[in-house]
């Protein structure tokens, strides 16, 4: 028969949560949290970026547009300028949700209502913007850019939490990814196909060289996006392997809705050589912010 404290088990009170008190520090709440299963996985991959992050290696974020939806564009955009995000990548419906909260400081329409008349998608403000944007310069300088640098000539009013016109005026690549016939703009008469596919083909080959950068030692996170980015991840990690980049690094998923493409893509096939690949799953507006807060509190402390 074996004896209890003789047997190997998973947990012991060293890893039991321990009670928050009310007026504590943030640090204080990330060290009580039980040291078990996501809770471990979310701490290392905070060690894996700050790691990344102070040995000067690339780290990227992909975003989906429940994310911005969600409210958490200022967030990733503060780690853009402090520089411990050095690349987004998006889908097209960012474009839609980051221009209008940058223009007009609200988005996300009532589809349930407004599909019913027809309505949905028919802003044509919205519409008018982008397109314009995309036809004037998205072959020449990428879709993400011209999107941000016509945020910032208009000098939208909200632009200061606009992931477009911040990544135009840090000069950090946003690059966004689009399926046509996906994103309300495409439903408008003036949509310009051949703009629309050169912008954001050159959005794909700048973010294969962001991905290659990622590959040597940096980290890369999906950040909600379940086809687009996973696929589109995937194409520009080959595209960096066939050059020669193949280099352990780190990639982590976070979605409310556990998905095949952002397990499969993102988490699984990267690493079968090498490197670490982390699941998060949880809504977005808690799971992302408690990711943040925990590695800008990593960040603050001395290098071991």
């Amino acid at each position: 028969m074996t004896v209890l404290e003789d047997r190997p088990s998973k947990v012991s009170l060293e890893s039991l949560a321990k009670s928050p008190q009310a007026g504590q520090s943030f640090a204080d709440f990330w060290n009580s949290l039980p040291d078990i299963l996501a809770v471990q996985d979310l701490r290392a991959l905070v060690g894996d970026v700050v790691r990344s992050n102070r040995a000067g290696k690339a780290v990227a974020v992909g975003a989906g547009g429940h994310v911005i939806k969600t409210g958490l564009a200022p967030i990733i955009v503060d780690l853009m300028r402090d520089g411990i995000v050095n690349a987004v990548a998006t889908n097209g419906s960012v474009c839609i949700h980051d221009v209008e909260l940058a223009i007009a400081g609200k988005t996300s329409e009532d589809v349930d209502t407004s599909l019913r008349d027809g309505s949905f998608g028919m802003s044509g403000e919205t519409a008018d913007f982008i397109l314009a944007a995309i036809a004037k310069t998205g072959p020449a300088v990428g879709l993400g850019r011209a999107l941000g640098d016509a945020l910032l000539a208009r000098n939208a009013k909200y632009a200061s939490t606009s992931l477009l016109a911040q990544g135009a005026a840090l000069d950090v690549p946003v690059t966004v990814h689009v399926a046509v016939g996906t994103d309300i703009i495409h439903m408008h008469p003036q949509a310009d196909g051949a703009a629309l596919g050169a912008a954001t083909m050159r959005d794909f080959r700048r973010f294969t060289e962001v991905v290659a950068a990622v590959t040597d030692g940096g980290v890369y996170c999906n950040f909600g996006s379940a086809v687009i980015l996973p696929e589109v991840f995937l194409k520009a990690l080959s595209i960096a392997r066939n050059l020669g980049y193949r280099n352990d690094f780190v990639t982590a998923d976070f979605d409310f809705v556990r998905h095949y493409r952002p397990r499969t893509n993102v988490v699984v096939r990267p690493h079968l050589d090498g490197g670490k690949g982390y699941m998060f799953t949880g809504h977005h507006e808690i799971m992302i912010p408690l990711f943040v807060a925990g590695l800008r509190t990593a960040l603050a402390q001395p290098p071991a």
